[in-house]
């Protein structure tokens, strides 16, 4: 057994056996599972020796062939990802840390994360209502201005993954130089009034702790030793974070569809309708078999493009084509999930529901499925003109 996969059957079971009870806690909110309760599934993946098991004790990083066996296990429970610490925006903030940050930055924005101690929050995104930056990080609006030797950071940014209760921040401003990155310690932020949390957005998926935040950030000072890499890598800096990350989403919740795809075959095997299992009608049965296909295909997919990932490779144009084609298809499987199991489906009796509605935000989230077709496209035109003119 490689080493990938020995970690992902550690994780699988332990997501399945001390995970999954958890997933009617009361503690599990609109807004996501309260910080007491991840810590409380962390004190477990502690002791069980999986928490954080992407990083091993040397401080490297699996690859991410093996990254995908280990997140896809830890899916198998909306709750898992939380629990062992693979779960965005901190698996992705870790990601670009270990690659981007300087020695004394990983000793105090880092080793947190790594440990499962702090939660963090990835500013990019900006309120729509001010024309800020969405889908094009280039009409940013938030702004960094040195001023000694600190930055001060004014600006609003909506969509914050985490930001209520969260202790570490990376925030992205437009500097004179160009768009710059910012470590900022965010308690110390809030108290002083400099980040305010305006309102927790209410939205269709609920497994983040700390909602999807609108906040404001006015004369936010940080020293200038905080500033991550140089002034104007900003969108350097998040193409390291964002291809990967885009795939770690795809491998979580494929762990996700996988389970919900075993509670549907378990109740089409067991429910009668008609004189016979549910799963012996071909209307139902012909969903599981195409559920089955889906999740071949996109397992496939992303073993793909971690394989590209590998090379050392942005795989900006991979990532993207997996993002969109495995989002779709298990938006697809959750949606048949839903299907086979009728009423029951659209009830929290089990995680179906979950799925489906985090599953349908992840063909939003982390770009939307147009937006890469149109990436996508624009690839294939310069390709074009590269090759004929």
């Amino acid at each position: 057994m490689t080493r990938g996969a020995d970690i992902a059957t550690q994780v699988a079971a332990f997501v399945r056996e001390t995970v999954a009870p958890f997933e009617r806690d009361p503690r599990c909110g609109t807004h996501g599972p309260s910080d007491e309760l991840v810590q409380e599934l962390r004190g477990l993946a502690r002791t069980a020796g999986v928490l954080t098991p992407h990083i091993l004790p040397d401080g490297s990083h699996l690859t991410h062939r093996e990254t995908a066996q280990v997140l896809r296990a830890a899916g198998l429970s909306p709750l898992g990802p939380l629990a062992v610490n693979v779960m965005a925006p901190d698996e992705g903030n870790m990601y670009l840390l270990g690659k981007a940050a300087s020695a004394e930055q990983k000793t105090r924005f880092l080793d947190p994360l790594v440990s499962g101690e702090a939660r963090s929050a990835f500013f990019m995104t900006e309120p729509a209502a001010d024309g800020g930056a969405g889908s094009d990080p280039s009409m940013m609006l938030t702004t960094a201005v040195a001023d000694g030797n600190h930055w001060v950071v004014n600006g609003r940014k909506a969509f914050i993954t985490g930001a209520d209760g969260a202790r570490i921040g990376i925030v992205m401003a437009k500097a004179e130089e160009g768009a710059t990155m910012f470590l900022v310690d965010l308690p110390d932020a809030y108290e002083s009034g400099a980040i305010t949390i305006e309102r927790v957005l209410d939205t269709i998926d609920s497994s983040m702790p700390g909602g999807h935040a609108v906040v404001q950030i006015t004369d936010l000072r940080v020293p200038a030793d905080q500033m991550l890499g140089n002034p104007g890598e900003g969108f350097k800096l998040a193409q390291i974070r964002l291809a990967p990350a885009r795939l770690t989403h795809c491998m979580r919740w494929l762990g996700s569809c996988q389970r919900a795809h075993e509670i549907a075959t378990d109740y089409a095997n067991r429910r009668h309708a008609f004189g016979k299992p549910l799963i012996d009608h071909e209307g139902v049965g012909f969903m599981l078999a195409e559920n089955l296909i889906d999740l071949k295909q996109a397992e496939l997919m992303i073993d793909w493009c971690a394989d590209v990932l590998d090379t050392g490779a942005l795989g900006t144009a991979e990532s993207s084509m997996a993002k969109v084609a495995v989002s779709e298809a298990l938006m697809r499987i959750a949606d048949r999930c839903v299907q086979v199991m009728g009423g029951t489906g659209v009830t929290g009796d089990t995680i179906v529901e979950q799925v489906f509605r985090e599953v349908r935000a992840f063909r939003i989230y982390d770009g939307p499925t147009e937006v890469h077709k149109w990436s996508l496209a624009k690839k294939i035109k310069r390709d074009w003109r590269a090759a004929n003119l």
